[in-house]
């Protein structure tokens, strides 16, 4: 008998209202100031592309990108801690950018603190690269923080 090593397979679906309180109890877990519940309720009913990664109906990440005027912006990806380090945050951020694509986007952006090296380097390691900076854009432990603008082109020139 060979025993399966493998994990399970997980799979993208669209966001749905009943995923919010998985995917706001995953948010609270994974930052120390997260979004809320009301404010992933806002971009479903906003029309965002909100979509989840799960395995064996259990949300392990998910990502919100808004699309608008022929540019994206990714506007969260996370990913649950116990889930970290296995590529999942790298499949929502192709997810994400396979959906801008689909909408014709010529450009996404993103901001970024300056202090999440992870994201930092797979965001450069996918082709986005920075053009500004945000000053004091995100809340922190003691004050605020930066926000790094990061931009990548999706559509070559015509």
């Amino acid at each position: 008998m060979v025993a399966n090593l493998q994990e399970p397979l997980s799979s993208f679906r669209a966001m749905r209202a009943a995923d919010l309180e998985s995917v706001a109890r995953i948010e609270l877990s994974a930052y120390p100031f997260p979004w809320t519940y009301a404010i992933f309720r806002d971009c479903l009913s906003a029309g965002y592309e909100c979509w989840v990664l799960e395995r064996s109906a259990e949300v392990i990440a998910y990502g919100v990108l808004s699309v608008a005027a022929g540019e994206a912006h990714v506007l969260n990806i996370c990913v649950a801690p116990a889930e970290q380090g296995r590529g999942h945050g790298r499949r929502v951020l192709m997810r994400l950018l396979d959906l801008a694509r689909w909408h014709r986007v010529e450009r996404a952006y993103l901001e970024v603190r300056p202090s999440n090296k992870t994201a930092i380097a797979l965001y450069h390691d996918v082709g986005f690269n920075e053009i500004g900076r945000r000053p004091n854009y995100y809340p922190a432990a003691r004050s605020r923080e930066d926000a790094l603008v990061m931009a990548m082109e999706l559509l070559s020139p015509e």
